[in-house]
């Protein structure tokens, strides 16, 4: 309503123009090739006007007659070009779904449509690696890292096929040249922390990570668990050569992690060599607090060099309180008190956990019990045979493999941290093996005896 209203208006204002135009005074005279022409001035005026638009417009179509070839190869470069858009598009999604030959088919033809398209001769790299075709690959991926907006990609890549090859060397070059390239690369950065890791080079290890940058609370947590755990490694490292170093790294691990049982054990096992068995046994009651780990416990017993039996067992009821409040604390508990030859002792601490729920430690050290108090070897195998069923206690775990101490890496990947403590996987339901020890292949028959102590 309000677009007629304008329309309207303003052809009552070109109206009222035209007719004032029209009514002007006086006339105007033209002469040309023999001809003469007054007209009024208004209307002279009025045909300028007409003749100007008429020139316009044909100058307007003799500009576009002009300008259609050019016009015609511009769409046409246009068309082009969104073909080959749409050709690498769909050739990123061939290839996440799992169809490397139409990805490369389609990488070339976005090539062929997209010379200067960077994009385009990485998509088919990426094919020819799923394809399996190393060679092609690794040709795109060099030809790649000449162009700078590339570079970072195609190490990325040639990272990749070394580690298909097998060939770990190799990769970690193309890490090291990635992070070289770009220090913020996460991938690089992690590739070199891993080797580094898993070669033990803890002072280059804990330097990456001491310039690791933490946005957040929970980056800045992770970052401070790799520096304790490096630091414990280092400690675990120099724990016999240098003690005193070595009690250096593990104080400081405990400082970022106050209740990290290994960094904890280092540093009393020290103090305890050095003889200051106050320190030793003030931090380990507070990790025993903290975790209730056995470890802890069992060092704490035996905090005080060539103590009896008898007193390890007084010395663990300083932290253990009758019943005891978890299976850990029992099993240590029984554990001294096997060792103290007090059967009663033992008995009660296990009473609690020695239902149809328990595990394997608590099975063994139950047939330890029958057979030292009463020589009863028909129960003593009872128990013997509950713990080959019975469910497992937690241990030292890290990629299917247990291990009777904490270590700073996996054995299997090199995994900085990978030990948690934890109740073992256990590869056959039926066949599990006994706790502290390696795990078994599937196929192995089991040992039938327990271990003797199951802290």
């Amino acid at each position: 309503m309000i677009r007629l209203a304008f329309w309207i208006i303003g052809s009552l204002v070109v109206a009222a123009l035209a007719a004032w135009l029209m009514g002007l005074e006086g006339t105007l005279t033209l002469e040309a090739a023999g001809y003469r022409m007054q007209p009024r001035l208004g209307t002279a005026v009025f045909m300028f006007i007409v003749l100007a638009a008429v020139v316009i417009a044909l100058w307007a179509l003799v500009r576009r007659i002009l300008a259609a070839p050019r016009n015609m190869a511009r769409r046409n470069r246009e068309k082009r070009r969104q073909q080959g858009v749409d050709a690498l598009s769909d050739g990123f999604v061939a290839l996440q779904a799992g169809d490397p030959a139409r990805a490369r088919a389609l990488a070339r033809d976005a090539q062929a449509r997209l010379p200067d398209n960077a994009a385009a001769r990485l998509l088919e790299a990426r094919a020819d690696l799923a394809l399996g075709d190393m060679p092609a690959a690794r040709e795109h991926y060099r030809a790649l890292i000449a162009n700078e907006n590339t570079a970072l990609a195609a190490l990325a890549g040639l990272y990749d096929q070394a580690r298909a090859q097998h060939r770990p060397d190799a990769a970690l070059t193309f890490a090291r040249k990635a992070l070289a390239l770009a220090p913020q690369s996460g991938w690089a950065a992690d590739a070199v922390f891993d080797d580094l890791a898993r070669r033990g080079q803890w002072a280059e290890a804990v330097a990456m990570v001491n310039v690791e940058l933490a946005a957040n609370r929970e980056e800045r947590a992770r970052k401070r668990r790799r520096q304790a755990v490096i630091e414990t490694a280092r400690a675990r490292e120099t724990e016999t050569s240098n003690p005193l170093s070595a009690l250096d790294h593990a104080l400081t691990a405990l400082r970022l992690l106050p209740d990290f049982v290994p960094a904890a054990l280092i540093a009393a096992r020290i103090h305890i060599n050095r003889g200051e068995t106050r320190k030793a046994m003030s931090l380990l009651r507070r990790i025993w607090r903290a975790t209730g780990h056995p470890d802890v416990a069992a060092l704490y017993a035996h905090a005080q060099p060539g103590a009896s039996a008898v007193d390890r067992l007084r010395r663990l009821g300083e932290i253990i309180e009758m019943p005891p409040p978890h299976r850990a604390a029992g099993m240590a508990l029984a554990r001294a008190a096997i060792d103290a030859y007090d059967w009663q002792s033992a008995r009660q601490a296990l009473a609690p956990f020695a239902g149809s729920d328990a595990t394997q430690g608590v099975a063994s050290l139950m047939a330890e019990i029958e057979e030292g108090e009463t020589g009863d070897q028909g129960k003593a195998r009872e128990w013997l045979a509950r713990a080959v069923r019975a469910p497992r206690d937690p241990a030292w775990t890290a990629d299917g493999l247990v291990s009777d101490e904490w270590e700073p890496v996996s054995p299997v990947t090199g995994k900085l941290d990978a030990f948690e403590w934890k109740v073992p996987v256990t590869l056959s339901a039926r066949n599990p093996e006994p706790p502290g020890v390696a795990q078994l292949p599937a196929e192995a028959p089991l040992p039938l005896a327990p271990a003797a102590n199951a802290t």
